[in-house]
């Protein structure tokens, strides 16, 4: 009786938890806002040239909408997530995925691609909302209703096709090696996420953009140029029609190994100047010249090493399932569980992984000074995309230093705009 009663006290115990996580990153979402309506007015240095009172404004209307969006969505599945797992609904849903095969793989598979779909479907109201009503107003979106839907098809499409294949490639191991499987799947899923990087712009991205060799052969060759002295070797410049669904602008680096691609959005050959590009451009050189890609996916693939001996442990206990009140359920089923317990762990470790990434963030804006020479250019095309983005120049310090994974703008342009040495 005494172990009952302390499973039915830990189920709450776990409930409560997540709600003051949930109530505690609401809490930082209003410090953002209020700050934001307190200071939101206040032209920052170096943006005096570019932001008015009036783009000021829209600013502050752009992270509003988004914020409360946000908001809305984000309470809307916390809401579904304890309702699933705390009201009973795993179990039914567990028991009707058991009731459609006697395959261990196959319950794992439709059980996961299950909920894969249901997210999918209860995500498309916010989507068409943020899309066709908040990008619409404030002048962002040009996608249109077909590239819309054809996107999600194909979005579902590929999800599903590839979620199935790493469910039933995790659990046809587990199965086959059910006294050491952690290591198995650990190194399954590594490799899988490593063919992604080398497979992903090659075939993924290609269905749903149009990429082409970059259009200004000068600025191709400059590119070239500068990446040769980071002593990166770049296979492509190519630009792709990003334009066709938004006026958003970036900028990135793909491949794996020795031969890089740069992909640039034409939104963003539209905005800014050859100069600024290569200021951009330096500073995604940096990430990879000072390793912090491999870094990254080094320490990603430990934790995921981690967790893996932690679920083959965890899984091998009886008690799991009891400590959410529930009964026996299916192995997929204690996966979800865990998953869950692992964002309760995990939350408290939010400020430690943005900081590094800050981190990281002014040792590239430091490689990108120092490779080019001039802040200037850097300086000028983080102010342009701050201006074409709508991007909050006023957060709260607390919400940036717990969630920002880049420096605030401001802070980067007056470091840069100092000549900034990484100490």
């Amino acid at each position: 009786m005494l172990f009952f009663a302390m499973m039915r006290a830990m189920k709450w115990l776990l409930l409560v938890l997540y709600l003051l996580i949930l109530s505690f990153r609401l809490w930082l979402r209003y410090l953002n806002l209020q700050h934001l309506k307190q200071h939101g007015h206040k032209v920052p240095a170096g943006f005096a040239e570019v932001v008015d009172q009036k783009l000021l404004a829209r600013t502050s209307d752009y992270t509003m909408a988004t914020s409360r969006v946000g908001l809305v969505e984000s309470l809307f599945g916390s809401v579904l997530l304890l309702i699933f797992i705390f009201g009973g609904l795993i179990d039914w849903y567990d028991s009707w995925v058991l009731g459609l095969t006697s395959s261990f793989v196959g319950q794992g598979v439709l059980f996961i691609v299950g909920l894969m779909l249901a997210q999918a479907v209860l995500d498309v109201p916010f989507s068409l909302y943020r899309t066709f009503v908040l990008e619409e107003r404030f002048q962002f979106n040009t996608s249109t209703p077909r590239i819309w839907l054809a996107d999600l098809l194909k979005s579902l499409g590929i999800g599903g096709l590839l979620l199935s294949l790493v469910t039933a490639g995790a659990l046809a191991l587990v199965q086959a090696s059910p006294n050491g499987w952690w290591l198995w799947v650990w190194g399954f899923l590594a490799l899988i996420t490593l063919l992604l990087m080398y497979l992903s712009p090659v075939l993924i991205e290609p269905l749903f953009f149009k990429f082409q060799p970059l259009q200004k052969e000068e600025l191709a060759e400059r590119v070239k140029a500068v990446m040769g002295q980071a002593g990166l070797q770049v296979d492509r410049v190519q630009q792709v029609d990003a334009s066709r669904r938004s006026k958003h602008s970036n900028a990135y680096f793909t491949g794996i190994g020795r031969v890089k691609r740069i992909v640039l959005f034409d939104t963003l050959l539209e905005q800014m100047t050859d100069d600024e590009i290569i200021g951009i451009l330096a500073h995604e050189a940096g990430h990879w010249k000072l390793g912090h890609i491999w870094k990254r996916l080094l320490t990603m693939e430990l934790v995921s090493l981690v967790f893996c001996w932690l679920a083959w442990q965890l899984l091998a206990w009886d008690g799991l399932t009891g400590l959410f009140g529930l009964d026996q359920i299916s192995f997929v089923g204690q996966v979800m569980l865990l998953g869950f317990l692992a964002s309760l762990v995990s939350f408290p470790l939010t400020p430690i992984s943005s900081a590094l990434s800050r981190r990281h963030e002014w040792q590239a804006d430091q490689f990108a000074l120092d490779l080019t020479g001039e802040s200037l250019p850097l300086t000028h095309a983080l102010i342009k995309l701050c201006k074409e983005n709508l991007s909050n120049l006023h957060p709260h310090p607390l919400y940036a230093w717990f969630y920002y994974s880049h420096p605030p703008v401001v802070a980067r342009i007056a470091r840069l705009s100092a000549g900034y040495k990484q100490h």
